[in-house]
């Protein structure tokens, strides 16, 4: 392994943390976030050799097809299947049935915790005795978190993503 394979794979961190973070927030994982990944593992990738570039390139153009399927059937969020794609790039091409194994895993964990906080979302606005514009970050997002919920809104599903990333990464994929 190259000196560089642990710095880049840190260097990831970043991009996968704000992606998580944004999903959460305003379920909206912005652009630069899987090109910023996509570039990390192509570099990763030119490390490994270019035959295991080429590899890990066309798994995950697969996979982005796959998943382009199921975001026009309207199962996926169109950031979700850059970030897949993104992180899928940055992996040995025989990682990736563990980051895909990773990512289902965390999504139905996700899916647990949503289920049970429906009964426990309380009502945000019994919650407000201040306007919203004092709230602060977590509160604002907790409250719309909470609305989510109680209207069975999506799943951050790109939290899923980037927990079956990081397992994959960090865990040895």
């Amino acid at each position: 392994m190259h000196v560089l394979a642990p710095l880049l794979s840190v260097a990831c961190l970043v991009p996968l943390g704000y992606a998580a973070w944004s999903d959460i927030a305003r379920r909206l994982i912005p652009d630069w976030a899987p090109a910023w990944l996509a570039a990390l593992g192509i570099a990763a990738g030119v490390l490994r050799g270019p035959h295991a570039l080429l590899f890990s390139a066309a798994t995950a153009a697969i996979l982005f097809a796959a998943l382009a399927v199921l975001h026009g059937r309207g199962i996926l969020g169109g950031g979700d299947v850059k970030l897949a794609a993104a992180v899928a790039i940055g992996l040995p091409a025989s990682a990736v049935g563990s980051f895909l194994a990773a990512t289902a895993l965390a999504g139905g964990v996700i899916a647990l915790v949503h289920l049970a906080l429906r009964p426990l979302a309380p009502s945000v606005q019994v919650a407000r005795r201040t306007p919203p514009s004092r709230w602060s970050l977590p509160r604002r997002v907790w409250a719309t978190e909470c609305w989510r919920i109680r209207r069975r809104g999506s799943l951050p599903y790109g939290v899923a993503i980037v927990a079956g990333g990081v397992i994959t990464l960090f865990g040895g994929g």
